[in-house]
């Protein structure tokens, strides 16, 4: 199965308010880009992908948790972000039942995830590019 079919599936299963709710988020985040990838990860977990983690989804007990890989870089205006909010990496929304989804904040923050992804692809690529030159000047 492909991870969009793993996630379909893992959806399906939830037949309680937390598929739709899973349902919801996954709409959101695929129509934020449409160069994102759904992955699925940690042997059942959804996450979705562009140039690195964006962000991961997981059904709890009670609760959908959606964590951002680099969310304490992530700027949240609307403060949609309401756990892990101590950690320096991480951040992460929790939504129990009965709780709305801000669309438009999410969407913002996927968006800002993939910028802070390409600013770091950026600089990747251009740390490779002075140690190459580096080399290439201690073997002249």
């Amino acid at each position: 199965m492909t991870p969009s079919e793993l996630i379909d599936e893992y959806i399906s299963k939830l037949t309680d308010w937390r598929g739709k709710t899973l349902a919801e988020i996954r709409q959101i985040i695929r129509s934020a880009d449409s160069e994102i990838i759904e992955e699925w990860k940690w042997m059942g977990s959804p996450v979705w992908t562009r140039n690195g983690i964006l962000v991961v989804g997981n059904a709890h007990k009670d609760k959908v948790k959606l964590t951002f890989d680099q969310g304490a870089k992530l700027p949240d205006p609307s403060k949609i972000f309401n756990a892990g909010l101590e950690g320096n990496k991480w951040r992460a929304i929790d939504l129990f039942e009965g709780d709305k989804i801000n669309a438009a904040a999410l969407r913002k923050l996927v968006k800002a995830a993939i910028d802070q992804n390409n600013l770091k692809t950026k600089a990747n690529r251009e740390t490779k590019s002075v140690a190459k030159k580096k080399s290439r000047k201690k073997g002249a």
